[in-house]
């Protein structure tokens, strides 16, 4: 027998981290980022006392920073709440996205996920050539040796690629640390977890990056009963965003959306 307001249902709050990971814009163009997820992340721990919340992953990865500050953000939660969290990843948790996704206790995906490129990767151009070719002259003056460092209008110079290694390798070993002591009782004995590559699922449970096949809604039934109770929290679009108001709210979502699905295609997405 039922009694209302006693048997109620088990609850499960789920988020969806959808995107690539950048910094805040002013005009919140900006995809997923600390700021703009944090008052989302907070209801989830805290609404209608929740028996987990279930993270719904698709990110290609971004800005290292905001990775961490998130994944932090999402830990503090927990433990303040006692709340276990679970991941799940629909096409992909690479980079920055499977950063996310350590921060939860148990992660899972559908076998045709990709997971990993735990690495860190820094690109440009290099356009001296063409401002030569159109007779373009380059005035930069400085104050400090190092501050025109990786100028794309200037041959490289390698002492400004050996800093710049350095400031990746340092942050490639911060994910790692992050990783390990996230899933240091998962993961493989393997050197290619750490090259940057990625896996389709079963690779990815091989090696310890997941913890198995699972879908959203089935797992967390398995796991708290068939009757559980799902309410999703996400993020609202500005008010001015909704109707493409500005010019430059336009040209800044126009910009994002290639950046993301330039991010997206690195995986064949």
């Amino acid at each position: 027998m039922k009694i209302p307001f006693l048997n109620k249902a088990p609850r499960v709050n789920v988020v969806r981290l959808q995107g690539a990971i950048g910094v805040p814009a002013r005009n919140g163009a900006a995809g997923l980022n600390d700021a703009g997820i944090a008052s989302v992340l907070e209801k989830a721990f805290t609404k209608g006392k929740p028996k987990a919340v279930a993270l719904a992953i698709n990110s290609p990865g971004g800005s290292p920073v905001q990775s961490s500050l998130i994944a932090a953000r999402i830990r503090r939660l927990a433990e303040k709440h006692d709340v276990p969290v679970h991941a799940f990843v629909e096409d992909v948790a690479a980079s920055g996205g499977y950063w996310l996704a350590t921060a939860a206790d148990r992660i899972w995906a559908d076998e045709c996920s990709i997971v990993g490129s735990i690495g860190v990767i820094s690109g440009g151009f290099g356009l001296q050539d063409f401002i030569a070719r159109h007779g373009i002259e380059r005035r930069v003056h400085t104050a400090g040796r190092s501050k025109s460092q990786l100028d794309i209008f200037r041959p490289e110079n390698p002492e400004d690629i050996a800093r710049l290694q350095s400031l990746l390798d340092e942050m490639h070993r911060i994910f790692i640390a992050q990783v390990k002591s996230r899933r240091a009782e998962n993961l493989a004995n393997s050197d290619e977890i750490f090259t940057g590559e990625f896996w389709l699922a079963d690779r990815g449970k091989e090696l310890g990056l997941i913890d198995g096949i699972a879908h959203l809604a089935p797992k967390m039934r398995e796991l708290f009963g068939d009757e559980v109770n799902f309410r999703s929290f996400g993020a609202r679009t500005p008010f001015l965003r909704r109707f493409g108001i500005s010019g430059e709210v336009i040209a800044s979502d126009a910009i994002a959306t290639l950046e993301e699905r330039a991010a997206f295609s690195r995986f064949g997405l």
